[in-house]
């Protein structure tokens, strides 16, 4: 079977082409069609284990035990330690993986949104096999639950890439993200794979359904990137095999939803962990342990603020801090790796800020009855920064094109924040705006595509 594989920064999506042309999303967790970018893992050598275990191609299988032999060893050895056995679960995705994080979130390992730290600078041998070993195990579990939900196997795909990974390291960079993908996905058991830009997928999706040709600003803020592409569309040009001449610019960069999450959290949360205080000679608290701590997709800050000599910097800034019993949250935060946590609190106070005026977001899991007030007003300042990155990307894209989009076609959860649509506006003023599915546009261009593709 064929398949378009959303393998997404926020959520992940598996989608098949139907008779009557329409595409249908499948079921993948409890009748969930979107999965969360999510992993849990009793232990991190544990997820080398898993992988060892699910890869069924006997040559890419043989190779993988040889590469990952030291890995494998130490996973026995941690088995051992945590007394586990042999048919135990170790892994989860999803929201079983948030569920496990939030039980316990002092023990095991928990990645969110692993594709954001694609085509990260920086990163060594080990990060790259780790990160690989992340992302197989997540595209072997939905890929598995996606043929459960169908009753067929599913060799064939096109997943979905941003235009740029992370931004900062260049076509190097994003050359290294892609083959971490199509590495992960021939272990995972696909057969055959192609890569797609996310926009454009969301515009070919778009296009099946539009009645006259048109240029269009295809506008998709992920949860970790956000990529823009102007494209002229229609009954023209949808049935042409070969569509490079219509794509007339693309600009992305490694912004999107989880950055307004950060950003909201380091703004509108941090300040009960004493962020924006005073220290006891009147100087301000230093800041940096405070975005480390929101950083969650940032692997540099990550490690940073889990090291000895943060902790110690924190141990002293509570014995200097006017309200040391602030600062004291921020060191529980650190011990008990709660950033996620935290970071999700402010995730879910976006979601409801989009039609309300005022939330109260619960933090009783860092201190009892412990909660915080946040306003829009808050917000729309807090994720300043990151929304113009996006305002930047479309202006990059319209000057790339040379010419005005006729009309913007928007998709991705992040589109629907009043802040992004009245920064959309302010730029392109009266342009018609159209909404696609937030969520499902992506998957189903990469469905048609596919389909196009390998039949």
């Amino acid at each position: 079977m064929i398949a378009g594989f959303d393998y997404g920064s926020s959520n992940c999506a598996m989608g098949v082409l139907q008779a009557d042309n329409s595409v249908q999303l499948l079921s993948l967790y409890q009748k969930q069609k979107y999965v969360p970018s999510t992993l849990y893992a009793l232990s991190r050598e544990l997820i080398c284990e898993g992988v060892a275990r699910q890869i069924s191609n006997p040559k890419i299988r043989d190779t993988y035990l040889k590469e990952r032999s030291l890995q494998l060893r130490q996973a026995s050895a941690s088995r051992l330690s945590l007394g586990v056995l042999s048919e135990e679960q170790t892994l989860f995705i999803g929201e079983e993986a948030i569920e496990q994080y939030i039980d316990l979130p002092e023990e095991g390992y928990f990645v969110k949104s692993p594709k954001s730290f694609l085509g990260a600078s920086g990163l060594q041998t080990q990060h790259f096999a780790f990160l690989e070993d992340v992302v197989t195990a997540m595209m072997f579990q939905i890929k598995q639950a996606a043929e459960k939900s169908l009753g067929d196997s599913i060799t064939q795909t096109v997943i979905g890439r941003p235009v740029n990974f992370q931004g900062s390291g260049g076509e190097e960079a994003n050359q290294q993200a892609c083959r971490i993908l199509k590495c992960a996905a021939a272990r995972a058991g696909f057969v055959d794979v192609e890569l797609l830009y996310e926009p454009l997928a969301a515009g070919i999706d778009f296009e099946a359904g539009l009645e006259e040709d048109k240029v269009v600003l295809v506008v998709d803020v992920g949860g970790g990137t956000s990529d823009c592409s102007i494209v002229k569309m229609g009954p023209s040009y949808r049935d042409k095999p070969e569509r490079s001449a219509d794509f007339l610019g693309h600009s992305g960069a490694r912004v999107g939803g989880n950055d307004l999450d950060i950003h909201l959290a380091y703004y509108g949360l941090t300040p009960v962990l004493g962020m924006g205080g005073k220290l006891k000679n009147g100087l301000p608290i230093p800041s940096q342990s405070y975005w480390n701590a929101v950083s969650v997709n940032d692997i540099p800050s990550q490690v940073e603020f889990n090291s000895l000599a943060s902790v110690e910097m924190m141990e002293q800034m509570q014995r200097d801090a006017a309200d040391p019993e602030k600062v004291a949250r921020l060191i529980q935060l650190q011990e008990q790796k709660q950033s996620y946590q935290l970071v999700r609190s402010a995730e879910l106070a976006k979601i409801s800020l989009s039609d309300q005026e005022q939330v109260i977001s619960d933090l009783s899991y860092l201190d009892k009855e412990l909660s915080q007030p946040i306003s829009r007003e808050v917000y729309e300042s807090a994720i300043e920064r990151p929304v113009a990155k996006i305002v930047d990307l479309m202006s990059e894209v319209i000057k790339q094109a040379g010419c005005t989009p006729e009309l913007v076609y928007v998709t991705g959860g992040t589109t629907k924040s009043p802040a992004v649509r009245q920064a959309i506006s302010s730029l392109l003023g009266d342009i018609d705006v159209v909404d696609g599915d937030h969520f499902g546009s992506v998957t189903a261009g990469l469905t048609r595509w596919a389909e196009k593709l390998y039949r």
